[in-house]
């Protein structure tokens, strides 16, 4: 039974520590830019897109199409590296613990 008490408080420190974790990823802020820096995408932790800003040269009828392709390619490098900090942060959380395929934290 002992075993069993130890198991349910490490799961329940491993819960209060997501939550903390979780917090944290919405107050993270991750940019992504394209084009040399002529287009920015800030999310935040969650993946939620908070801003744009785009460069005054970029804003010629001609370009539309490649501006439009630029805020795509800069939200996707954003996207990208909130995932890569999501997965650093649940790996510190898990001790490095792999988890099964399809295991998605947080719940």
């Amino acid at each position: 039974m002992k075993n069993l008490t130890e198991m349910l408080k490490k799961a329940q420190e491993m819960q209060a520590k997501m939550g903390d974790v979780q917090a944290e990823l919405d107050d993270l802020i991750i940019e992504g830019t394209a084009g040399a820096g002529m287009v920015k995408v800030t999310l935040n932790g969650k993946g939620d897109m908070k801003s744009v800003k785009l460069d005054p040269s970029l804003f010629t009828a001609e370009d539309k199409d490649v501006v439009e392709d630029l805020i795509v390619a800069a939200h996707a490098q954003a996207k990208s590296k909130v995932a890569d900090v999501s997965a650093e942060q649940i790996k510190n959380l898990t001790g490095g613990l792999e988890l099964p395929p399809g295991f998605k934290m947080p719940f």
